[in-house]
């Protein structure tokens, strides 16, 4: 694994794009995260062509997605990408894309959900990208403390996090790279070049609107790949709007199927991040250094700069 680079943090007036490299959405719904982009945080905005288009549920074809992402990756001018919404449709162009010009001028990604794949692959290549709030996210009710992390993490003013205990936490102290996002993705990654290797590494899984065993089938497969026996720590985010069996039902909650399964470990563990499918969702930096502690009175999780950064 290559030493992980951070791209160049952001500064005012640096122009970014914004893209929608999964599925479509309605234009009308990011302008509010536009206005919060480019009025409050002073950057300037490129629009990719699929914020106003559609094709059945994504936003465009397959080679039209792939190459609005592309034009983005490839225009050094551009500091960051952040994607307008996730959905499903970033696997179906994740081996296409061609990371040539990004190497050359590295810079961030930003997104969650169906974007781990992304964030996955920028990983396995060295950098780091950012998990957290995407366009359409970022200004609902609630999500201002998350999406002023994401300010926070692409200007250079690395955040810290402290979280409220849980009882199935295990207490505990490390240093590590943090690496993960959606767990269905993370699972459906096994097996691929974009698979991530967790060993030595904090890392951090949500979901949302899964079945309660298909979770718990996602967990299983997790660890028969080995994906959960030698981490540093883990951090269990949102899992929300989980669905049940009609009958009968499974019989555990979506974090008793988790803490059922990494029992027997013993690395730091927390519970009920704010990280997820929720409004205050917020932002990791994936292949970044976090030092992570875990004890009775709570949960504390801080960035750190030790990483080497590209100038």
């Amino acid at each position: 694994m290559p030493t992980i680079q951070i791209p160049p943090f952001l500064q005012p007036g640096d122009k970014i794009g914004i893209v929608a490299p999964a599925s479509c959405i309605r234009y009308e719904d990011i302008l509010p995260g536009i206005s919060l982009l480019r009025d409050q945080w002073k950057l300037k905005i490129v629009e990719g062509k699929t914020l106003k288009s559609a094709y059945n549920q994504f936003s465009a074809t397959d080679a039209e997605r792939l190459d609005d992402l592309q034009t983005m990756l490839d225009d050094p001018s551009i500091k960051a990408v952040i994607a307008a919404r996730g959905g499903y449709g970033c696997s179906r162009i994740i081996d296409q894309i061609d990371f040539t010009h990004f190497i050359k001028s590295p810079k961030w990604i930003v997104g969650f959900s169906d974007l781990t794949v992304i964030l996955s692959q920028l990983y396995q290549l060295g950098y780091a990208g950012i998990h957290a709030p995407m366009v359409k996210s970022m200004t609902l009710e609630g999500a201002e403390k998350g999406a002023e992390s994401l300010r926070q993490l692409l200007f250079g003013e690395l955040p810290g996090y402290s979280v409220a205990p849980h009882a199935f936490n295990k207490t505990g102290s490390v240093v590590a790279e943090m690496v993960g996002g959606n767990l269905c993705l993370l699972a459906h990654m096994i097996g691929s070049p974009t698979q991530i290797d967790t060993e030595g590494k904090i890392l951090f899984i949500e979901d949302v609107n899964e079945y309660l065993y298909n979770l718990d089938r996602m967990m299983i497969q997790m660890k028969r790949a080995g994906k959960l026996s030698h981490l540093a720590g883990l951090i269990v985010g949102q899992f929300t709007d989980m669905r049940d069996n009609s009958s009968p039902s499974f019989g555990k909650t979506a974090y008793e199927i988790i803490h059922e399964h990494i029992a027997e470990y013993d690395y730091p563990v927390s519970f009920d991040f704010p990280v997820g499918h929720v409004a205050d969702n917020r932002a990791i930096g994936v292949g970044m250094n976090a030092y992570l502690d875990v004890n009775k009175e709570g949960v504390e999780l801080h960035f750190l700069s030790s990483a080497p950064t590209i100038i």
